[in-house]
């Protein structure tokens, strides 16, 4: 099964709060994205946002120039249609990150929670990287949630990767300045916890 086919399966079976990475506010994420984006004018994009609730929280705060991007169709017309008229004010974008035509600095924000950790293929990890490098303007920031080092191996049936903040950022190299690193505990659905570590990166 195919990347796409993989998520699309996922998103159609299981209710948006009933997965294991859901959060009713992405609180660490937002935190950062407001740090990094103090100007409500600045372009944000959520890498895999499906049906996360960041893009509503970002609405409400006031930012008006947001992307969100995710490989799954399905997800993205569950978060419309739960945003309703909304929905109008946030440009979409289906496809695989690591290939889909992204367009060069646009945004000064880009932020991943969850994504760039499946990607355990080394040559699908320098595509992200490259991705990234051309999208995100000099001077913006880049925010990435893996697993960290004491969380979990698999996810959704698929296998992963985990990081510590040494790893993740050497995975992006040194136009992308590490700011700092924080991890979280992040509760389940379903009463475990799993560790999440972030990057907060700012580009040169």
């Amino acid at each position: 099964m195919d990347t796409k086919s993989h998520w699309d399966k996922v998103y159609a079976v299981k209710a948006p709060d009933a997965v294991s990475w859901y959060r009713p506010h992405l609180e660490t994420s937002l935190a950062l994205m407001e740090r990094a984006a103090s100007s409500h004018s600045a372009a944000v994009i959520d890498v895999g946002g499906g049906e996360s609730t960041l893009v509503d929280d970002l609405l409400v705060r006031g930012y008006r120039k947001i992307t969100v991007l995710d490989v799954s169709k399905t997800a993205i017309e569950v978060t419309k249609k739960r945003l309703g008229e909304a929905a109008q004010q946030v440009n979409w974008i289906t496809g695989d990150v690591t290939e889909v035509p992204l367009d060069a600095d646009a945004y000064d924000v880009w932020h991943d929670r969850a994504v760039f950790h499946f990607l355990t293929n080394p040559a699908h990890r320098i595509s992200y990287v490259r991705q990234v490098a051309c999208a995100v303007r000099a001077g913006g920031h880049v925010i990435v949630g893996t697993f960290g080092p004491e969380g979990p191996t698999k996810c959704s049936g698929l296998e992963v990767m985990r990081y510590d903040a040494d790893s993740l950022h050497g995975e992006f190299g040194g136009r992308f300045r590490l700011v700092e690193s924080s991890k979280e505990l992040h509760q389940t659905p379903f009463g475990t916890t799993q560790q999440f570590l972030y990057c907060y990166c700012r580009v040169e």
